[in-house]
């Protein structure tokens, strides 16, 4: 029975949450977001709400955290189908772009929120952008042979773009996208050549 009472409460935690990700818009940030409304989408009365979160910043920082940990799972699979061949920087940048727009209420609540009025809020998602610069400066050492003074400068520049890029694609049309794509992954090579040069000439200098 308990069993039960423990899959029923998942199962309303989980469509709280899709509740709060299908009212996120252009137009809608999370701040304008209704405890109200959020419950009546889930299908349960606004005082089952804290059955399952305290209040409605602490759902946001549970989206926060989700949508973190999903960009951070998918970036780890395409890094893992490199060893079958192909271009790790395009398969990355298609991978977020991806993501971007299949999940696209979550990357807009991130983008909003980085620079947002609540400080948890945007102390969670810097340790969202955090994870991400820090799995890609250890993919630069450990696969790529940069050091790691050179590997933080590279990852650094390259989520600003990638991230930068990602903002650009939230509302373009399909061409556009493809187009924002192709002008990242040309970014983000120039970065990547202008690293190992930097490191190359390091090493002739010692």
């Amino acid at each position: 029975m308990a069993g039960v009472r423990a899959a029923q409460k998942q199962k309303t935690r989980r469509a709280l949450i899709e509740a709060a990700m299908n009212q996120l818009s252009a137009e809608h940030g999370y701040a304008s977001l209704s405890l109200r409304e959020v419950a009546r989408e889930a299908g349960i009365a606004p005082t089952s709400f804290y059955r399952h979160f305290q209040n409605m910043e602490e759902l946001g920082l549970t989206l926060v955290d989700e949508g973190g940990l999903t960009l951070r799972q998918l970036l780890r699979q395409s890094r893992q189908q490199i060893a079958k061949g192909g271009s790790i920087i395009r398969s990355s940048i298609t991978t977020f772009m991806q993501f971007v727009e299949e999940h696209t209420a979550i990357f807009r609540l991130l983008l909003q929120e980085k620079s947002g009025n609540s400080r948890e809020f945007r102390l969670a998602v810097q340790r969202e952008v955090d994870h991400f610069t820090s799995e890609l400066i250890d993919y630069l050492v450990d696969e790529q042979n940069f050091s790691r003074e050179l590997a933080e400068l590279q990852a650094d520049a390259i989520v600003r773009i990638v991230f930068s890029a990602g903002a650009d694609a939230l509302d373009a049309k399909p061409a556009e996208r493809r187009a924002i794509l192709e002008r990242t992954v040309q970014q983000v090579r120039i970065v990547a050549r202008g690293a190992a040069a930097t490191q190359q000439a390091a090493k002739l200098a010692k």
